[in-house]
């Protein structure tokens, strides 16, 4: 049975001897054993979590671990390389892949005494915003399963909401964390990017991706954002000197003196007028606690997913040149010579969302077009950029929707793949420019769908953004509010 919500309460019962590491990652096994045939959030398990947690015990009772996640079990995206299971990024052409080496956001969870229970399940390769293009199957919202979690790190979410983890980490390359966690009623961080070590992330877009954290609360994410966060000489866009010290951030709710900008054409044609409802509404409780709302324009914002998507897809089509059905993963039984080899292994290893990307960026870094399209988005890019530095002149944090719209139905998205890509216009443009965010829940639509919103911050501010959302989720419930659940049949 789980018995501890948070991290945060599981670690302080551990500590007070009131329950052990064991026993809790024995309760959040029975969960998903319970729950996950109906909601698919786990690709595969850790079969020795329950031995893992009794050595973690072991070293607890002896002194020679301490800190927020010592004891505390973890779910981990399906992107992240494990040496003990599977790291298959939810695609057929990796099924069965172990990798020689751990992430090093894995080795810093099991040095901190964090218990790892598997791998979550996403879109392939990370691309989606629903995780319905798994090759594992489509995971299911826990709020209503009728629904989608939100993607790619759908199932990382999903099983936080779902009570089979206390935390887990996403990937977040065009708001995979982000948009999953309004979704899901969670709460998420997109760290800067170079300040989580990317070594061990299968890439998407690698100047975009960047690893972080969802849990119910703020609190929770911070604790594991300051374990996984520092300088790591395996990765060459890693940042020196970068360490997070939350201790403040999160015993502050008096924001006065705190400006924040709130972009009028974030509001405009497309957004639930329930979600604008929302976003305003925690505007208020915002500016209740001391802090000044700016309403401001930010034109540039509109060009952000054209230019994500040219810049992203160009980016995995150099990536997933790597996956070519001879070093690792799928395998096709026939083929004539080495070109059908590697077509052979592309078309049967790879789905259809995975290989239009693939298509798109290959036509926009190609001769004749490479200056048309990759070259004018990377211009977009930073003007963008420009745009956003002239905001934090000015604002300390931006205050913005997450996603235009609650969770759609399943099997809506994918029927209508440009439609799926405008649901990203809120989140795109923090990956291209580098810059943090935190999503929190902030309402519910009529339909009892949950609502995010969004805090964004300059590089490297993440205590500042912290410290919102901690004196938000002071004085809100939003995160503490649970799914009905449905067992499996």
């Amino acid at each position: 049975m789980i018995q501890y919500e948070t991290a945060a309460a599981l670690r302080q019962a551990c500590a007070a001897g009131q329950t052990t590491a064991q026993a809790q990652t024995e309760a959040y096994l029975a969960q998903i054993a319970k729950y996950d045939g109906v909601y698919h959030c786990y690709n595969t398990l850790n079969e020795k979590a329950a031995e893992q947690a009794a050595a973690v015990d072991a070293k607890l009772a002896a002194g020679e671990i301490d800190g927020p996640l010592a004891g505390v079990p973890v779910a981990i995206k399906d992107n992240l390389a494990t040496q003990e299971m599977t790291t298959t990024c939810s695609s057929k052409i990796l099924e069965g892949f172990i990798s020689p080496y751990d992430a090093t956001v894995v080795q810093k969870l099991q040095a901190a005494g964090a218990i790892i229970l598997g791998k979550t399940n996403m879109d392939e390769f990370a691309m989606g915003s629903t995780t319905e293009t798994s090759y594992t199957g489509a995971t299911k919202n826990p709020w209503n399963a009728g629904h989608v979690p939100g993607g790619s790190s759908g199932g990382s979410a999903a099983a936080v909401a779902a009570g089979e983890a206390p935390l887990a980490l996403g990937s977040d390359t065009g708001g995979s964390i982000r948009q999953p966690c309004a979704y899901c009623g969670l709460t998420g961080i997109k760290p800067t990017y170079g300040a989580v070590s990317r070594y061990g992330l299968l890439a998407y877009g690698s100047s975009l991706d960047q690893i972080g954290p969802i849990a119910h609360t703020v609190a929770d994410c911070a604790n594991l954002l300051q374990v996984i966060a520092g300088y790591d000489e395996k990765d060459s866009t890693s940042s020196q000197g970068i360490s997070f010290d939350f201790t403040n951030a999160l015993q502050n709710d008096d924001l006065r003196g705190k400006k924040l900008g709130l972009p009028k054409n974030y509001l405009g044609e497309g957004l639930d007028p329930e979600i604008e409802q929302a976003v305003r509404a925690a505007c208020g409780q915002l500016a209740a606690l001391g802090a000044e709302i700016v309403e401001f324009e930010m034109p540039m914002i509109e060009y952000a997913v054209p230019a994500y998507y040219i810049i992203a897809c160009a980016e995995a089509s150099s990536n997933l040149s790597r996956y070519d059905g001879i070093k690792y993963g799928y395998h096709p039984e026939s083929f004539a010579d080495l070109e059908d080899l590697y077509l052979t292994a592309r078309s049967q290893g790879f789905g259809p969302e995975v290989k239009r990307r693939i298509m798109l960026g290959t036509f926009a870094l190609s001769s004749g077009y490479y200056d048309a399209y990759y070259q004018k988005a990377l211009k977009v890019r930073a003007l963008i950029k420009q745009e956003f530095d002239k905001a934090f002149a000015v604002y300390d944090a931006i205050v913005s929707p997450v996603a235009p719209t609650t969770a759609p139905r399943l099997n809506e998205s994918l029927s209508d793949p440009l439609a799926m890509y405008l649901s990203d216009i809120y989140t795109v443009s923090v990956n291209l420019v580098g810059i943090p965010a935190v999503s929190l829940p902030c309402g519910f639509s009529a339909a009892g769908l949950p609502i995010g919103m969004q805090l964004l911050g300059r590089n490297f501010a993440e205590e500042g953004l912290v410290n919102l959302a901690q004196a938000y989720q002071m004085h809100t419930d939003w995160h503490a509010k649970r799914p009905v659940l449905k067992e499996a049949e």
